[in-house]
């Protein structure tokens, strides 16, 4: 399995890094400094208004469908109609919520235009995503990761060339919302001609005692996910809202914010994979279990400490890199931010294993308190620091949930962890700290400082068995006779 494991991280790692940065620096920052920090802010705030809301489209159905086909790949033919029509009826309910907040929140009518479009592409997303929970469960993980970054390659397509050969009118944010759609649109078609290939069944089929059963059954994860989004993505509605220059702190906010989403995504790789692995290894073997956790989380965890230590000491050369105006505000909300990288790493990995044993019930506790904590401190903070404000509840609220989790992992898995395992992510850390103090010191330039502490934080992830290379090996060129899990 961890041969598995490595083999498609590899291939969706490579992917990602070749299109994501390209989709989200390129293209998505350039989109920020043509329109401006409070035109942007308003589009910040919309679509984390549709994606918090987004789980009355899903319902906890792609984690219930991931983890149900890993263990029974026999159900993907039965699942796939009865869940294609519950989607389309759960899309009309979030329809009608999306349209009755935007009356409570007073939003003008391009506000509520904008909103339309937004959750036409969350419908699409979500579509797009149930196709890769099928691809996942059924161990499909090549097709799995073409078509994760296909729908940004087609948007470096489209937006580069409006942007940058049209040189059309890009002041508003409408045009770009438009383009996603179109991508997303595409993105659909294809993944549902190749799954269709794999599954044939029906692709609309409803059955009402079919759907209230996945209602019940998907109620818990439906839960989990909707209080995830809470803390993770009401920020930028609440400072749009609270702050008396909203739209616009929202815009700082999402300059820091961008960075985090790009390495964000690389950890929801890891999730993304572990999830069904986790699922099927907790019927068949503890052990392997332990083996996984552990290589996951010294990548994944590893590789955040490095990643925070480089970008949080030269945070504000980075950000001047991408953007044309960069404020305090922003530089100081990006490095509060980027460290948040550090919890929701440890969350990715041990979140994703509760969730694949089912301990749904104590994750939903910790989500809850983890919406109060960051709903209060959002509330006492932001009114008097906008963005910083926001960023310091985030990081509260996302080292408070990836410890719960880490303390409850540990208990019920009977996770065991040795000193030495402790130890070297004490080192890590501290000389990293030390090496860019030092750079700082010494006054060297952002572009040396970047580059020494990248090659040091790769090479102490190899000296201090973050990556263990006889691991590696055996894992990567070795195939264990029991290994039959499906081929892609």
């Amino acid at each position: 399995m961890q041969r598995q494991f490595f083999s498609n991280l590899i291939l969706t790692l490579f992917l990602n890094l070749l299109i994501k940065p390209i989709a989200i620096f390129a293209i998505d920052a350039t989109v920020q400094n043509r329109v401006g920090q409070e035109e942007y802010g308003l589009y910040f705030t919309l679509l984390n208004l549709t994606v918090i809301f987004n789980i009355f489209l899903d319902f906890g159905i792609n984690n219930y469908t991931t983890k149900t086909i890993a263990q029974n790949t026999q159900q993907s033919s039965e699942y796939f109609g009865n869940l294609m029509s519950f989607r389309l009826f759960l899309f009309v309910i979030y329809c009608l919520l999306i349209v009755g907040l935007s009356f409570l929140l007073g939003y003008s009518w391009r506000e509520f235009y904008l909103l339309t479009f937004l959750a036409i592409n969350q419908l699409l997303i979500l579509f797009i995503a149930f196709f890769r929970s099928h691809f996942a469960g059924l161990h499909l993980f090549k097709t799995d990761a073409i078509i994760s970054v296909l729908d940004r390659t087609l948007l470096i397509i489209f937006a580069g060339a409006i942007l940058f050969v049209l040189q059309s009118d890009t002041n508003n944010i409408d045009w770009f919302i438009y383009t996603q759609t179109s991508c997303y649109l595409i993105t659909f078609l294809v993944a549902m001609f190749l799954l269709r290939r794999k599954i044939n069944a029906p692709i609309l089929k409803w059955n009402l005692p079919f759907s209230i059963s996945i209602i019940k059954q998907s109620l818990p994860y439906a839960l989990l996910i909707f209080l995830m989004l809470l803390y993770n993505r009401s920020d930028a509605v609440i400072l749009e809202r609270f702050h008396f220059n909203g739209r616009v702190e929202a815009g700082y906010y999402a300059q820091g914010y961008r960075l985090l989403d790009a390495v964000y995504m690389f950890g929801m790789i890891f999730a993304g994979l572990l999830f069904p692995m986790f699922s099927r290894l907790l019927k068949e073997s503890i052990k392997e279990v332990f083996s996984l956790l552990k290589t996951a989380g010294n990548l994944l965890i590893g590789g955040a400490i490095v990643i925070v230590a480089i970008t949080t000491f030269n945070a504000e050369w980075l950000l001047s890199l991408i953007y044309t105006n960069v404020e305090e505000s922003a530089v100081i909300s990006f490095c509060l931010l980027i460290i948040c990288f550090i919890p929701i790493s440890m969350s990715f990995i041990f979140g994703t294993l509760l969730t694949a044993n089912g301990s749904l019930k104590i994750l939903n506790i910790v989500s809850f308190i983890g919406v109060v904590l960051n709903f209060f401190s959002n509330a006492l903070l932001i009114p008097v620091i906008g963005a910083k404000g926001a960023a310091i509840s985030a990081l509260i609220t996302q080292f408070f949930v990836a410890s719960v989790q880490f303390y409850f992992t540990y208990k019920i898995i009977q996770l065991r962890i040795s000193w030495q395992e402790t130890y070297k992510y004490i080192v890590l850390i501290i000389i990293l700290l030390g090496s860019g103090a030092t750079s700082l010191y010494y006054d060297l330039s952002h572009g040396v400082i970047v580059l020494v502490q990248l090659i040091l934080g790769g090479s102490l992830l190899f000296v201090l068995s973050f990556i263990d290379i006889k691991q590696l090996k055996k894992t990567l060129f070795f195939r264990s006779p029991s290994n039959n899990y499906p081929a892609n």
